[in-house]
């Protein structure tokens, strides 16, 4: 089974601060072990939401807010990433989405590339940059139904990724079926879902290949 580890930001992120050379290397030691074992399926890194956008459709009607913002309604039921020229582009596949979905608020924000950290040059002619488009959960989708009009959505994402546009899309099942990981000193604690409404703005997140549910949470990477 897949399995998705979403963790959350921290003031020092969103102020734009570049990970120390020994953080990339534990997390780089612990995701090659992973992927040794043949548990590590992909994983990405989030930019400051201050290089992003907040999109929100209500009755059809679009509203765009630029980074940075706070974290008010933070549950996901799914993501896509997409690769386009710039945040406006992005936002703009983001509003074809919605129009398939109704009404549904989206984060629209870049991802951390191995250039941005410092570990490599950016490549010489790359003029476009990823973007995660993250969808937040409602009462729909925390009930188990399907994103909007299925088959609209289908024919997006389909066309999207034979254009280059969409490079990923994955979507969550309900909070119920997951579990949080809390961790304060040495102290953690593991909550069953249901979750209630969460203002942790996202930080990143690993995708795993797991048995079952305790299993993605013993290999979490969270100590």
């Amino acid at each position: 089974m897949r399995f998705i580890v979403m963790h959350g930001t921290a003031p020092k992120w969103e102020r734009g601060e570049k990970p120390s050379p020994e953080l990339v290397a534990a997390v780089g030691g612990f995701l090659g072990g992973l992927a040794k074992e043949g548990k590590f399926l992909g994983g990405e890194g989030l930019a400051a939401t201050s290089l992003g956008a907040r999109v929100s459709f209500k009755a059809g009607r679009r509203h765009v807010a630029r980074g940075p913002f706070p974290g008010v309604h933070e549950k996901a039921s799914g993501f896509a990433i997409v690769r386009t020229k710039s945040l406006e582009d992005a936002v703009e596949w983001a509003t074809r989405y919605a129009d398939a979905v109704g009404d549904v608020d989206l984060d629209v924000r870049p991802l951390n590339e191995p250039w941005d950290i410092g570990l490599v040059p950016r490549p010489t002619g790359l003029d476009t940059t990823r973007y995660m488009v993250l969808h937040k959960a409602d009462a729909k989708t925390e009930a188990g139904f399907t994103r909007g009009d299925a088959v609209r959505v289908r024919r997006l994402l389909d066309e999207s990724s034979r254009d280059g546009v969409l490079l990923v899309d994955h979507s969550l099942a309900p909070s119920s079926r997951g579990r949080q990981l809390r961790k304060s000193g040495d102290t953690l604690d593991v909550m069953d879902g249901p979750f209630a409404e969460s203002k942790e703005l996202l930080a990143g997140y690993v995708l795993l290949d797991a048995a079952s549910l305790d299993e993605a949470t013993a290999v979490a990477p969270i100590k």
